[in-house]
């Protein structure tokens, strides 16, 4: 993945004038239905029936890896924001990852993350792209629906097409699951099918949603972007379920930053994890925000008697810095 991406873009969209975030159409997608549905149904039917210390253990296990190594890392961090450069090999590793997820390809992944930034750059956009709808609403919107923009913005996926590797992942990501579903039954039977594959991507699929919803309505805010129509919260119980995703404030605030738990006490194992691959030479180019430059635009929200250290628009604070 290029590290050279601009660390406050939204890198695969193409900027340019006619796409319209604010006009168009949610409808019911039959295959989230069938495969979100799915896996969630078969977790709450069966889960309790064939539930085991041993599939349990390896339900955190590997819902921990797929968040930590694939959600944060591998699609979010790297592939998405350019945040570290790293050898092609372990590129690939952490993109698999982020299919085995189960959320979506590597593809779908950009194509839904950065519409939605795109979006919530502008004075007003749909408040399917802006979770700003009632909470059981929006749930079914993000997990089961999907939105037809009338004038949806195009992409440019010339990096990802030039490596056969991510077209073929994004063709099977859905059956990235199916090879692991059968390792997992060679070793522990249908508990660990249940809970290895269907309890976890329930669960990493309307978890995320929940914790998207949180950070556009409320919580803790140190930053605002100016002219950014959509603000970002924190939601700090989730700091350690996300990888340290939750702080969003701070990731609107830098967006290429591969540190996103930037004040003191704010956990971020997704930033552990690429300090200690760094640290081993694994991964370099590693950007920060006091690596990155001003943002334009970026304010932080007056705080009173809470240890944050101030913030002007000629440097970063000492608290933000803080390693």
């Amino acid at each position: 993945m290029r590290s050279e991406l601009n660390p406050h873009a939204v890198n695969f969209l193409i900027d340019e004038d006619g796409p319209n975030p604010r006009k168009g159409r949610v409808r019911a997608d039959m295959p989230s239905i069938l495969w979100n549905g799915g896996m969630a149904a078969t977790a709450l039917v069966a889960g309790p029936f064939f539930i085991t210390p041993s599939a349990i253990l390896l339900f955190f296990v590997t819902t921990g890896a797929a968040l930590l190594l694939g959600h944060s890392v591998g699609y979010h961090r790297m592939m998405i924001h350019g945040s570290f450069a790293a050898p092609r090999w372990l590129t690939r590793t952490l993109v698999w990852f982020g299919t085995f997820v189960g959320m979506a390809g590597p593809y779908g992944i950009i194509r839904a993350h950065d519409t939605r930034d795109w979006a919530q750059r502008q004075a007003d956009c749909h408040p399917f792209l802006a979770h700003k709808t009632h909470i059981l609403r929006d749930a079914w919107w993000q997990i089961y629906c999907r939105l037809d923009l009338d004038r949806p913005p195009r992409f440019d996926f010339a990096e990802l097409d030039r490596d056969p590797f991510y077209r073929w992942l994004e063709a099977t990501w859905r059956w990235q699951q199916l090879p692991v579903g059968l390792l997992f039954f060679a070793i522990g039977g249908w508990s660990w099918v249940i809970w290895g594959v269907a309890a976890r991507v329930a669960v990493a699929n309307h978890g995320h949603w929940l914790v998207g919803h949180l950070a556009h309505n409320r919580g803790p805010q140190h930053w605002t972007v100016d002219a950014h129509g959509v603000q970002a919260f924190d939601v700090p119980w989730a700091a350690i379920p996300t990888m340290g995703e939750a702080w969003h404030n701070n990731h609107h605030a830098y967006p290429g930053s591969a540190r996103i738990g930037l004040h003191p006490g704010q956990s971020d194992w997704g930033y552990a994890v690429i300090r200690l691959c760094e640290r081993v030479g694994l991964m370099w180019d590693v950007r920060t925000p006091d690596t990155m430059g001003l943002r334009p635009g970026l304010s932080e929200v007056p705080r009173h008697g809470d240890g944050f250290a101030a913030q002007s628009q000629h440097g970063h604070s000492d608290a933000q810095l803080a390693h």
